[in-house]
């Protein structure tokens, strides 16, 4: 089964193909820390940009492995795609941008990305 997300004003959609997930990472690094992601990890190939490339920025810091995505309107990062510690091509879904999933019912997995 597929889900959905979007940025806030709702011009980038993106489809997952795959159950919403019943875990979520927060990470503690300078940058999840301070915009409160809930992060769920998908091959590439399950992810789809269903609308607004056109709308897309992007933001890259440290090690630039992750491309931050980001609604040049909203300011909304509801994803970023980069590459796994395995090489795979993956992309980081924010599941607060993702309006099926029930937040309180996930099981949180804390990452101290700030010692990377």
């Amino acid at each position: 089964m597929a889900y959905e997300g979007s940025c806030h004003c709702g011009a980038v959609t993106y489809s997952v193909e795959s159950d919403i997930p019943d875990t979520a990472m927060s990470c503690n690094c300078s940058h999840c820390r301070r915009k409160g992601f809930l992060l769920t990890f998908v091959p590439i190939d399950r992810f789809r940009l269903e609308s607004g490339a056109d709308k897309l920025k992007s933001y890259q810091f440290n090690k630039h492995n992750i491309d931050h995505q980001f609604c040049a309107d909203c300011g909304c990062q509801s994803f970023s795609v980069g590459t796994g510690p395995d090489g795979a091509k993956m992309a980081a879904v924010n599941l607060r941008c993702v309006p099926a999933a029930d937040l309180d019912a996930l099981n949180i997995q804390k990452v101290d990305g700030a010692s990377f």
